[in-house]
């Protein structure tokens, strides 16, 4: 089971990416930390093994 993938707000009205407990990337603007996640999230799958 891989780790959660968040994108929070910080007070500086910048985003940092978690995976589960750690902080990955801080300091994005909203639309760099949502091309990162979705960057991750296709990084991810593409490791999966595929169905059958």
């Amino acid at each position: 089971m891989s780790e959660t993938i968040r994108v929070k707000p910080t007070h500086d009205g910048t985003y940092t990416i978690y995976r589960g407990p750690v902080a990955l990337i801080s300091g994005l603007t909203r639309l760099q930390a949502e091309r990162y996640e979705a960057s991750i999230a296709r990084q991810s799958r593409a490791a999966l093994p595929p169905e059958a």
